[in-house]
């Protein structure tokens, strides 16, 4: 039997059913104080986009450049193209992810993978044998 997923003690259904001001005493204090402060503009946008699509159609993909916002119950199962500042990334959210940034699953830089050291970059890369 697969172990269901929690949130501080509280089931996905819970956290669906539970309003804004319950969910963020569950949130830790940073996210807690961004919420209190209120939604930016872009937020209140996005928040009304996931609305929308979540009383809908599923299978669209919402795009956004929002990266500090935090991911909420009613996002679960919902694709969101997070920008890295180059391209949308597909970004599919699931249960674990709440309480976490949009951002935090975009990646902006990419890993550099290195080969061989070019003639001349060293002294002893000289001694490489070129074909």
């Amino acid at each position: 039997m697969p172990k269901k997923f929690t949130y501080r003690g509280k089931e996905i259904d819970e956290l669906r059913k539970m309003p804004l001001e319950d969910f963020t005493k569950l949130l830790p204090s940073r996210k807690r104080r961004s919420i209190k402060r209120g939604f930016t503009e872009p937020q209140k946008i996005l928040l009304a986009k996931i609305k929308k699509v979540s009383q809908g159609d599923r299978a669209k993909q919402i795009k956004t450049h929002i990266r500090d916002m935090i991911i909420f119950p009613e996002m679960v199962g919902l694709k969101i193209g997070v920008h890295n500042g180059k391209e949308f990334i597909p970004v599919e959210i699931t249960a674990e992810m709440i309480g976490h940034r949009l951002g935090e699953f975009a990646q902006t830089r990419k890993t550099i993978a290195h080969s061989a050291p070019g003639l001349g970059a060293t002294k002893s890369s000289s001694a490489i044998a070129v074909r």
